[in-house]
């Protein structure tokens, strides 16, 4: 338990938290390496609290580096997340469903179509792929960057944001091609979980010290991720564009949220049940 006269600066690792007590000892700061629940970090005096932290970020500062191996942030102590699977298999079912005469017409992405006042388009188009192959290549890339996802930010919302963000493609082939744009499929949603995988996720007690070079290092590699898997010319690449920019954008937000609200097990299943509110109303509006 934390007195109330000393205050604890968190930690990514128990060597960071060690190294910190290192630099403020080094400085004549009296500090002690402790660990509360899964978090490290060191306890100062509230006296000597601004002075530790500043100390910290100049010593930070000075050495910054190309750090290639970092811990990675996780949900409930997991590095993947199985309820990919899930989201696999209710996307098997919704293709064969799908199959059956006009499901897909109604439910396809149209600009025009859009433009009339059918919104919902937006949504169910995630939900559907045009074939087989469109199929499992959605489901193979998805269930291992979902997985991923989930892991970091939990499964609700980490399954919420993806749905979204794969909506938020959509919106933007709307808007570059308002008069003649079609398509349907999961990849604006799969490419959203890659977006939210270039953040670093504060799930697992990553606070709001983590670096900007550790952000722009994780946009760069899952942009090249983008590019390789997501600019095929037979492929909407601007629904794959603006599913991962929106993940991005999402993740940026979830930094600022509370760890304990996102890994909280009454937020995940709000979110799956908002996920699951949302596709059935919209799928309502196109069939009714």
């Amino acid at each position: 338990m934390e007195s109330a006269e000393e205050t604890l600066i968190a930690a990514r690792s128990k060597r960071e938290a060690m190294d910190f007590g290192l630099v403020l000892a080094s400085q004549g700061l009296v500090s002690t390496v402790t660990r509360i629940e899964d978090r490290w970090g060191v306890m100062v005096a509230e006296d000597d609290y601004d002075r530790s932290v500043e100390t910290l970020r100049i010593w930070k500062n000075e050495n910054l580096g190309w750090k290639w191996l970092n811990p990675l942030p996780t949900a409930a102590g997991k590095f993947f997340h199985w309820g990919s699977l899930a989201w696999a298999l209710a996307t098997v079912a919704i293709y064969f469903w799908s199959a059956a005469p006009g499901i897909k017409e109604a439910g396809m992405m149209d600009s025009q179509m859009v433009a009339a006042g059918q919104w919902w388009r937006l949504f169910t188009a995630v939900t559907l792929h045009a074939d087989l192959p469109h199929l499992l290549s959605n489901i193979t890339s998805g269930l291992i960057l979902l997985g991923l996802a989930m892991a970091r930010y939990g499964t609700g919302i980490a399954l919420l944001i993806a749905f979204l963000s794969g909506v938020g493609g959509n919106v933007a082939g709307f808007l570059l091609y308002p008069d003649a744009h079609r398509g349907l499929g999961a990849s604006g949603m799969v490419m959203g979980a890659l977006g939210l995988l270039a953040i670093a996720s504060p799930a697992d007690g990553w606070d709001r010290q983590v670096g900007i070079g550790l952000i722009m290092r994780g946009i760069v590699a899952t942009f090249l991720m983008l590019v390789l898997i997501g600019f095929s010319p037979r492929s909407d690449v601007v629904a794959h564009v603006g599913g991962y920019v929106g993940g991005v954008v999402f993740g940026l937000v979830m930094m600022h949220l509370s760890a304990k609200a996102l890994k909280d097990s009454i937020t995940s299943l709000a979110a799956a049940a908002v996920l699951f509110l949302t596709v059935i109303t919209t799928w309502w509006l196109a069939l009714r």
